[in-house]
């Protein structure tokens, strides 16, 4: 079970409550922090970093009413369980679902020869040939697409929440989904849809190369993700950077390139990397985890050797 790692910077325009609230939810995204682990108390974590329990509490509190917290009387507090069903033997899991077939069948009075007519039909039909990441931010969408498809042989597209309703949407399509969104996801999509659910990479371990931070030098931060852009300045700020030695841009707004070519390098997302300026070292923050992308080469696999 991993520990709990924080960076806190004092002083900050990014308050100290922000700065907790966002590590620890990151933290959980990525899987540092583990379903059922207890987190250090208000009064353990406000001495451990020289910080008012009130902060702390606050920053508790405000996560656990977004649902990543939650509290036990007399025991703690603890990381959420997150909404996910445990998966059944494959063998096992099949039969529920012939059994659930020809129970629904019978019910509706149709004979068996028409229930293998159609199955027969449906076995004969193309497999899936396209990953589809349900995910309604637009500019988020896109990053995790890129980093997708530069991981899979297939295509890869994205929709917001309205396509979990719309079934020709669905169609031929291996459905994905970021932690963050995975458990709506599956509310949304009807009953027996399979969905996969992705794991974003762990922001202590990309930041570890860039530790202890050095004063005098300028960085970059650009994305045309709002959440990258606020993810990654906190972070820094968190980790020892100074915000005067943070150029944060926003790849929407005009002449965001300006002023880039004198940093020491740029964070970014791989779409960004790529309209950065000519002459700057960017330092590509992938989102999704290694494990995910894994997953996605496994798929992409089974569907080729399934068409070969």
């Amino acid at each position: 079970m991993s520990a709990l790692r924080l960076w806190l910077a004092r002083g900050s325009e990014v308050t100290i409550r922000e700065q907790l609230a966002t590590q620890i939810t990151l933290g959980i995204l990525s899987g540092d922090l583990e379903p059922g682990q207890r987190l250090p108390s208000t009064r353990e974590l406000a001495r451990r970093f020289h910080v008012h329990a009130n902060t702390v509490s606050a920053a508790y509190r405000q996560l656990e009413r977004e649902r990543w917290l939650q509290f036990r009387h007399g025991s703690g507090v603890y990381v959420r369980e997150q909404e996910r069903e445990r998966p059944l033997a494959p063998g096992l899991a099949l039969d529920h679902l012939i059994a659930s077939l020809l129970r629904s069948a019978r019910e509706l009075r149709l004979p068996l020869g028409t229930v293998r007519q159609r199955l027969q039909q449906w076995l004969a039909m193309q497999p899936p040939d396209h990953f589809l990441l349900i995910e309604p931010e637009e500019e988020l969408a896109r990053v995790v697409v890129a980093e997708m498809q530069a991981a899979t042989k297939l295509r890869v597209a994205y929709a917001g929440f309205a396509a979990c309703r719309a079934p020709e949407t669905l169609a031929g399509a291996i459905l994905v989904a970021l932690p963050s969104k995975f458990a709506r996801v599956r509310r949304a999509l009807p009953p027996g849809t399979e969905c996969l659910g992705l794991r974003v990479r762990s922001v202590p371990a990309s930041l570890g190369a860039w530790l202890p931070a050095k004063g005098e030098l300028l960085v970059g931060v650009a994305s045309r993700w709002p959440g990258f852009l606020k993810s990654a300045r906190t972070m820094l700020v968190a980790a020892g950077f100074s915000p005067d030695a943070l150029l944060v841009r926003d790849a929407r707004a005009p002449r965001w390139r300006d002023g880039l070519g004198q940093t020491a390098a740029v964070i970014c997302d791989v779409l960004t990397a790529q309209q950065l300026p000519k002459g700057c070292r960017s330092i590509v923050f992938p989102l999704l985890a290694e494990e995910s992308l894994a997953e996605l080469r496994r798929a992409d696999a089974f569907i080729s050797q399934s068409l070969a």
